[in-house]
Order: structure tokens, then C-alpha cells, then sequence
């Protein structure tokens, strides 16, 4: 009788288990598909993208410089997640890698700049500070020079315009001091378009070794910029506003004064400045040099439609060391980390799409943006069959998001816009791009090759810091990151629902 009791009750707790398990699974709503989407939207994690960012900004890539084993091996980091979502290799040989010559510089610690002050019994020594008054230069050659300073403008040698700040000097063997860009602003297109070629870094200092110089005081920043020549032997660095009023110091001149008349008359300030310094820097230049450019393909699945891509760049390459490491956590970690947030949560989206989607991590944008210059020129696939390029360059510190040519291609830039009121609401803009002067960011090359596209940055509140030390993991607002990737995620979803999509008109 017992065991009758005992058999009843544990039957009767395995029906009523039953009927609840039924009555829940009733009660419990199913969700739908957007719900179901947007539940991957908001799985995208500030907390994860932060440490994205952490990893590649670490000591570990030693600033990610293309051509390096720590850029290397950050690309390999990037290419296991990519494989892990399942993400198809889009480089060369079946591989997520698309390699590219490029040339690089490694810049050792014994780097110096000195101003030789004359004195009874000689000289004295007055020594620069390390990044606040003097960077050394990213290709600079290896060595030292000690020479007077002359100054020579923008550093120009133009017969065509009736301008060489060149004339009547004799650099032989001396340092220069040069002004970074040109005397006419990008702003004044077809006046500017005249000046253009002579606003690069790299025609600036071949011109300076084309007169005999043997160094140059580069009046930029101080910043960390590999994006220059490599002349052996040329020994340069770049130097601040107290390096520049030293120089000038003396000499019957103000620094500004002489630069708003160049800028006015167009016509050469050049001039001896009866001062002498020592320029040293410790390098190794490595013209074998190999760069790659991270590419991962999400393949869509309308047989009509995946042969038609949207493209999402970042770079993945910072500066290496010069000599100290600088880390990239901003620039441009951030935006790597962003793609990576996108890429997870496209894979794991309940709508596949019916597009294709590439994933392009830029090799070199800081060696003058080389990397999407080698792509648009060997691309996996037509430029015709790419739809926009959705680039993203320093999004990890700021409350603001900018959407660069969204005036261009309103039409793409709407899309965005649709996505940010929805289910954001940051404050994006999307100013004109005109494109004139030399290419500063990988957008700058699809724009050129009428490739619609966006380029974003972050802006507005927070502590930013450009291509020196501080740009470390420390300054970045992982929140702007989570809505970036939300925002793109979403507007992503949305073009592909449309069946026709013609942003180059």
C-alpha cells in the first residue's frame, strides 16, 4: 500500500511538472525577428570593445607599425576572431592577409636636438625635451649633423608659380627649418590644386636633400609621423613652437609675422638665421619591408545580390616606436575594435543578409596611407560592385559622432541618420568633403576611385591625444564605440533590405 502511495505521488509531480512546463512555455511570448535583432544590437558591449582596444594598444604590438612583428602579430590576433565568427578569408591565396611592398624605420633611443649657444670658451649645449619640444623623425637616417640653421619657408621650389625659397641660398651641408603643408589653404581648390603636389612631406624633404642639406628641423607638432622618405644619411626631427622661437630668437623677426607674408604675397622669407644646431638620431631603415592589409569577407546569401559588397576600413597600423612606443588606442584601435563589435554581431544576427559585407583592416595608413592605396589599386573585388565604404579613424574619445562626406552622399548618410534616431540618438554630423589636399585617410583613396563613402570620427568632450605617447588606453570612452557599432550594425541591416542601392549618383 505504501509503495502505491509513493508511486501516485511521484506520478502526480511529474504531470503537474509537465502541465507547468506546458502552461510557461505558452505563456512566455515568442519573440520576433526585430526583437530577436535587437538583442544582438545591445549585445554589443562597450566592456568588450574596450578590451579590444586594450589588447592592440598594448605594449605587446609595439605600436603596430606596418612592416613590424608587432604589427604582424596583431594582425594575426585580429584574424582569429575573424575566423572565429566565421568570417571567409578575403586576401591573397585564400588567406585574410593582402600583402604590399613598404619600406620602414626603426627609431632607437640615443635620439637628441641640441641648439649650440656660442660662448667665450666655446659653446653651450641647450638640450630639447623628448616629445614636448622635439620627436624625432620616423625616417629619419642614422647619425648626427651639426651645421647652421636656415630658414626656408615651406621648403618649395616651384618655377611654374615664380616661387623657390631655395634662391640665392647655399644649404650645402646645413640644417633647414621648414614650415609642414603649403602657403595656400586646401580651402581655395583651384588656387590650391597648383600648390598641392608641393604640401607632401615626402617632396618637401627629397627637396631639401636635393639642395645639399644634411638636416632639417620639421616645424610639425611635435608628432610621431612615419609618413615620409628615407634619404641615407639625411638626419631630421620634428620640433615645437620653443625650438622654432629659439631659432628666431635674435633675428629681428617674429616666426608668425614671417609665415602670414608668405602666405600673402606668395613670395619667399628665406633666410640665414645665424644660429647652430645638432640634430641626432639612432635608426635602422628596412626597404624590404612588407605591409598587409587585413581583409575578411561575411558573405551574403541572395544568389543575385552577394556579388555586391559594403565595405568597412579601419586601420589597424599606428607608429611603432620613435623611440618611445606610441600606443594608438585612439588612433587607431578604436575603429579596429568597432569593426570587430560589427563583424561579431552580423554573424550572429537572425537576418543573414543578402549582400556581402568586407571587413578591411588597413595596413600603412600612417606610411602615407599606403595600404588602401595598394587595395583600390589590386581590389579583391570590382570597385564597381562595392557600394560604399563605411571608414572609421579615431571613434574612442568624444560624445559626438562625425560622418565625413555625409553632404557628399546624403542619400547613404541617411541611412545612418534613420539607424541614429531610432535606436541611439548621438549627435552625427555629416559635413562636405572636398578631398583636395594629400590624403590623410584611407576614405581619401575610394573617394578619389568614386567609391561612395563615410568616414567617421569621435569629437566633443573627453582628453584626445595625436600620434605621440598619450595615446594610450587610458583617455578612451568605450561608450561612443558601443553606439558607433550599433549604429552601423543597424544601418547595415537596413540597406540590405532595399533591393536596389545607387549612392554614386
Amino acid at each position: 500500500m505504501k509503495h502505491k502511495k509513493f508511486f501516485f505521488s511521484v506520478l502526480t509531480v511529474i504531470i503537474l511538472s509537465v502541465f507547468s512546463a506546458a502552461t510557461t512555455q505558452q505563456a512566455r511570448p515568442q519573440l520576433t525577428e526585430q526583437q530577436k535583432v535587437l538583442q544582438v544590437m545591445h549585445s554589443i558591449s562597450s566592456r568588450v570593445l574596450f578590451d579590444y582596444v586594450k589588447e592592440l594598444s598594448s605594449d605587446k604590438y609595439w605600436g603596430r607599425l606596418t612592416g613590424t612583428k608587432g604589427f604582424n602579430d596583431s594582425a594575426k590576433w585580429v584574424i582569429a576572431h575573424l575566423k572565429k565568427w566565421g568570417l571567409k578569408p578575403g586576401g591573397d591565396n585564400n588567406t585574410f592577409l593582402q600583402a604590399f611592398p613598404n619600406p620602414y624605420t626603426l627609431v632607437f633611443k640615443d635620439c637628441s636636438v641640441s641648439m649650440n649657444i656660442p660662448c667665450k670658451d666655446g659653446f653651450i649645449k641647450k638640450s630639447y625635451k623628448y616629445e614636448d619640444e622635439f620627436i624625432p623623425g620616423s625616417t629619419s637616417g642614422s647619425g648626427e649633423v651639426t651645421a647652421d640653421v636656415i630658414y626656408v619657408g615651406y621648403g618649395i621650389t616651384a618655377p611654374e608659380l615664380g616661387f623657390d625659397e631655395y634662391a640665392g641660398l647655399d644649404v650645402k651641408g646645413k640644417i633647414v627649418l621648414m614650415e609642414r603643408e603649403a602657403p595656400v589653404s586646401p580651402g581655395k581648390d583651384e588656387v590650391f590644386k597648383k600648390w598641392r603636389s608641393y604640401s607632401f612631406h615626402q617632396y618637401k624633404l627629397e627637396n631639401a636633400v636635393k639642395h645639399g642639406a644634411k638636416g632639417m628641423l620639421y616645424n610639425y607638432g611635435p608628432i610621431v609621423n612615419p609618413n615620409n622618405s628615407y634619404a641615407e644619411g639625411f638626419i631630421y626631427s620634428h620640433v615645437g613652437k620653443n625650438v622654432v622661437a629659439d631659432v628666431f630668437a635674435g633675428t629681428g623677426k617674429k616666426h608668425a609675422d614671417v609665415v602670414r607674408q608668405i602666405q600673402k604675397t606668395l613670395k619667399p622669407h628665406s633666410f640665414k638665421t645665424g644660429k647652430n644646431f645638432t640634430i641626432k638620431n639612432t635608426t635602422e631603415h628596412h626597404p624590404e619591408g612588407i605591409g598587409y592589409n587585413v581583409i575578411g569577407i561575411l558573405e551574403g546569401t541572395d544568389p543575385g545580390l552577394k556579388n555586391k559588397f559594403i565595405l568597412l576600413g579601419g586601420h589597424l597600423d599606428h607608429l611603432g616606436r620613435c623611440y618611445e612606443i606610441i600606443p594608438g588606442a585612439n588612433d587607431n584601435a578604436s575603429a579596429d575594435a568597432v569593426m570587430m563589435g560589427i563583424a561579431e554581431a552580423l554573424s550572429c544576427s537572425p537576418v543573414k543578409l543578402r549582400r556581402s559585407i568586407m571587413f578591411i583592416f588597413f595596413g600603412a595608413e600612417e606610411q602615407g596611407v599606403a595600404g588602401s592605396k595598394y587595395y583600390v589599386e589590386n581590389p579583391i573585388i570590382p570597385l564597381d560592385k562595392t557600394l560604399a565604404l563605411f571608414n572609421m579613424d579615431g571613434v574612442g574619445v568624444g560624445t559626438r559622432l562625425n560622418a565625413l562626406a555625409g553632404q557628399n552622399y546624403p542619400e547613404l548618410f541617411n541611412f545612418v541618420r534613420k539607424a541614429n534616431e531610432a535606436y541611439v540618438h548621438r549627435l552625427i554630423t555629416g559635413p562636405f568633403f572636398a578631398n583636395n589636399a594629400r590624403p590623410r585617410l584611407d576614405a581619401a583613396r575610394f573617394m578619389w576611385k568614386n567609391v561612395p563613402t563615410l568616414s567617421f570620427s569621435a569629437y566633443g568632450g573627453g582628453q584626445s591625444y595625436y600620434h605621440v605617447t598619450k595615446d594610450k588606453i587610458d583617455y578612451i570612452m568605450p561608450e561612443i564605440m558601443e553606439d558607433l557599432a550599433q549604429i552601423l550594425f543597424m544601418t547595415i541591416l537596413d540597406m540590405d533590405k532595399q533591393d536596389e542601392l545607387n549612392f554614386r549618383n
